[in-house]
């Protein structure tokens, strides 16, 4: 056998083999967990979450618990991430249906500041947007999302207790099949 056709036959069998392995781990990576999940224990992921203290686009300390006694919808996103995107427009939707219902939706950006503002202007996002930048790796681990994937959303009741997580972006039936129960308890 020529030395290129072996070449490109193992690199052939590695790139199958590199499907099949996300093929077979994908779901599992990309799956909802509620607050007995993957990542650090419920306890651990609603202090992480309570406690986070972020910056605005303004530059103001904005701390997550301003929002206890809402249902907090906290999306982990980027301005470069297309799924993050594409997500934004169903968030700034669910905002108006359930805002009124005791829904909040608050953007959490892994990104620099300056894109973010422009990013928000241009794409008059409704709801507010948060600062974590690199920091936020470490606030995204502490809530579940070991890998740092992006989208990731983070949904907490009332109480500011974590009940439900998502790697990946949401559908409109999925948040509203979450969201609609929990605001006609």
């Amino acid at each position: 056998m020529k030395p290129g056709r072996r070449d490109a036959l193992i690199l052939g069998a590695a790139g199958i083999a590199a499907a099949a392995a996300g093929f077979l781990l994908g779901p599992i990576l990309l799956r909802s967990t509620d607050r007995r999940g993957a990542g650090e224990g419920s306890a651990a992921a609603n202090t992480a979450l309570r406690s986070a203290s972020l910056v605005d686009l303004a530059g103001r300390p904005r701390r997550l618990s301003e929002w206890q006694g809402r249902i907090l919808v906290c999306n982990f996103w980027a301005t470069w991430c297309a799924p993050c995107r594409e997500e934004i427009p169903l968030l700034m939707a669910a905002r108006q249906k359930y805002g009124p219902k005791g829904v909040e939706i608050v953007g959490i950006a892994i990104d620099n500041a300056a894109k973010v503002g422009d990013f928000s202007a241009s794409f008059n996002i409704s709801y507010p947007i948060l600062l974590a930048e690199a920091d936020g790796l470490e606030l995204l681990r502490k809530l579940g999302n070991g890998a740092g994937g992006l989208p990731y959303t983070v949904i907490a009741d009332r109480q500011g207790s974590v009940i439900h997580r998502k790697l990946g972006a949401f559908h409109q039936d999925d948040l509203d099949a979450i969201l609609g129960p929990l605001t006609r308890a």
